[in-house]
């Protein structure tokens, strides 16, 4: 389960391509090493499995409250090394975490639909357009996705992941996804469909991994799921224009993505 959460859109009249380049997947890639250092970390303790178990007393019962009522809970994320931000040269980070609640069902039910992959583009329609399992072996399924997401521009890209699966007895899962690759889809549905150059592109996504948790309790299952995207930067004379939509898209999106599967699991299993 995992939608592109952050696309970086630019006005149309600003249709110069952007390069990704060595140095910029290099920065990804520490970034990536750090961050799955952490979640790493945090399953084998599994005495703050979810985000939400990390926080503050006060701030971790108000949450919870929050997420039993049947809210989303989606905050920014970020990871440092040693202390220091780590810089992306002709690139931009989108780190987020959100996390809901589905009563009435099983950690097996949420683990069928999770990997139920040829029903994504209904589950997540419209943001998922299309979508295949294209090879299992055990636990690692490699998927094709079609993303579409309109917001000043309309973003149509075809995105190859390699997920894997990783249970933890009976209540606990979780599962690391890597987009392979990611192409923009010019003229998507008309004749003149095409890709574009794969790294030589508008740059509205150029690396996307996500994480999910779920944990079953309390009458149900914990969702929770922290992406960690790759963009262009946004060019200095529409920050003001864009800034804001840098904020708003993956907050949106990720609720819809929780929203989405809450609603697909208990359509499922039935009223709790």
């Amino acid at each position: 389960m995992g939608l592109a959460a952050c696309v970086v859109c630019r006005p149309a009249g600003s249709a110069q391509a952007a390069e990704l380049t060595k140095e910029t997947v290099e920065a990804f890639e520490r970034y990536v090493r750090l961050t799955e250092s952490r979640i790493d970390a945090e399953v084998r303790r599994g005495t703050a499995f979810l985000w939400v178990d990390a926080q503050p007393e006060r701030v971790r019962q108000q949450t919870y409250q929050q997420i039993k009522g049947g809210e989303t809970v989606v905050e920014r994320m970020q990871t440092r090394d040693a202390g220091r931000d780590i810089d992306f040269p002709g690139g931009m980070i989108h780190h987020w975490v959100a996390t809901g609640f589905v009563p009435g069902v099983t950690l097996p039910q949420v683990l069928t639909l999770s990997q139920d992959y040829d029903n994504y583009q209904n589950i997540y329609r419209p943001e998922v357009q299309r979508s295949k399992l294209v090879a299992r072996d055990g636990d690692t399924f490699k998927v094709h996705l079609r993303y579409y997401k309109k917001t000043l521009v309309t973003v149509v890209l075809n995105t190859d992941n390699d997920v894997r699966y990783f249970v933890l007895g009976e209540r606990r899962a979780h599962t690391r996804s890597h987009s392979t690759r990611i192409a923009q889809v010019d003229h998507a549905g008309t004749p003149a469909e095409h890709e574009r150059p794969v790294g030589n592109d508008s740059g509205y996504l150029w690396r996307l991994y996500i994480y999910w948790r779920f944990e079953e309790r309390d009458g149900g299952v914990y969702l929770q799921s922290e992406t960690v995207a790759l963009t262009r930067n946004i060019p200095f004379a529409f920050r003001w224009l864009v800034g804001p939509l840098v904020s708003r898209i993956p907050r949106e999106t990720l609720r819809a993505t929780i929203t989405a599967t809450r609603n697909a699991l208990l359509a499922r299993s039935g009223p709790p």
